[in-house]
């Protein structure tokens, strides 16, 4: 692994995030395994995962690019997806997005399987 991957899945478990695999290439491709297995994503552990990536690229750490989100409740139980576009990250970074406008956009992006599944 390269030490962006390391330095990245790093920065995600240390923000609570059980990270299962991180794939960084063109885009982000994150599964992780919630603490919160109930029949919803939880917002506040995906506010966690977002808040890392805005971290690394106001940091400099990281050029924003497009991040999937896959949400385990278990090992082969996923529970929804989620996803951010690289141009949110840049306008919350250079201040023309609130903390609002940008978690009102990816929760936009939310997919419960489990609604899916019941329709």
């Amino acid at each position: 692994m390269s030490d962006v991957v390391d330095g990245l899945e790093g920065d995600l478990r240390s923000n609570g995030i059980s990270v299962e695999e991180l794939s960084v290439e063109e885009g982000v491709d994150l599964t992780y395994l919630t603490a919160f297995p109930g029949s919803r994503i939880n917002h506040q552990e995906m506010g966690r995962a977002c808040n890392t990536f805005l971290d690394r690229a106001e940091a400099g750490e990281w050029s924003p690019r497009r991040v999937d989100a896959t949400v385990l409740r278990s090992e082969d139980d996923v529970l929804g997806t989620w996803h951010i576009e690289p141009e949110w990250i840049t306008a919350y970074t250079e201040y023309r997005f609130s903390d609002e406008d940008f978690s009102e956009r990816v929760l936009d992006t939310l997919n419960h399987r489990r609604e899916e599944v019941q329709s």
